[in-house]
């Protein structure tokens, strides 16, 4: 199978690596990373300037590895248009620094590179690994991802399927694997100060302290399992779509 492998925390990221030498045992692997780390850059592209892009030599990666100048979903659009030779089969994206969990994936680059693979009609993966303590067990998220996608491969061929798997710190094994709906996460921003001329600096003070939702990705990831979730990219709120017809077209 050939894969498309990417992330927001640049090529030269350790997590991208650990995945890349993993998934080469059996399936060809072409990197398309950032030249830098663009975390939190959503489902940004680059509109008005053309993208850089370089070839990159990786020790002990025997696939293509190429950087761009720009965001990750920029990066899928790359590789899936101009670098890869051969059609994709499958987008993987990570291993993140950190969970994309919660409301998270609103703002991830690793999500959105693997939402931005949908669009192209290819199945993906973001893989993200628990940040404790300046920690991060790469090769622990890493079985568990690649364990996953072997799976998972028979199923999502042929479809725009996303699976978003976040894989908790542990030093040597989970719980086990439960899929599980999206949790809360709400960011709050305080007042730094201002200075003389009018300007006021305001900054995030990180999540909001709340009780994890049971049943959904943050309440498992605090018990120590690996949690999956099919994400999609349609925005429809299907819910109210013939209550607004009825309000405009009455």
């Amino acid at each position: 199978m050939r894969i498309l492998l990417t992330n927001d925390d640049g090529v030269m990221a350790k997590g991208i690596q650990v995945l890349a030498k993993k998934l080469q045992k059996n399936h060809e692997v072409i990197i398309v990373a950032p030249d830098m780390e663009r975390s939190a850059q959503s489902h940004s592209i680059t509109l008005f300037k053309p993208l850089v892009v370089k070839k990159v030599k990786l020790e002990g990666i025997t696939g293509k590895v190429y950087s761009v100048a720009g965001t990750p979903a920029d990066c899928v659009r790359a590789g899936m248009e101009a670098l890869a030779k051969e059609p994709i089969d499958l987008v993987c994206s990570g291993i993140n620094i950190g969970l994309n969990s919660g409301m998270d994936i609103l703002y991830s680059g690793t999500v959105s590179a693997a939402i931005e693979a949908s669009i192209y009609n290819v199945p993906s993966i973001a893989l993200s690994a628990e940040y404790v303590d300046e920690q991060v067990n790469f090769n622990i998220a890493a079985k568990h991802g690649v364990e996953i996608v072997e799976k998972v491969i028979p199923e999502i061929m042929g479809t725009n399927i996303v699976l978003n798997i976040n894989v908790p710190y542990r030093e040597h094994e989970v719980e086990g694997i439960k899929i599980c709906k999206v949790g809360d996460a709400i960011y709050d921003y305080y007042l730094v100060g201002e200075n003389g001329d009018g300007e006021r600096y305001i900054q995030t003070n990180g999540r909001r302290k709340i009780e994890f939702t049971k049943d959904t990705d943050r309440y498992f990831l605090r018990k120590g399992y690996v949690t999956v979730t099919p994400l999609h990219y349609d925005l429809t709120n299907f819910e109210t779509l013939e209550k607004v017809r009825h309000w405009i077209e009455k």
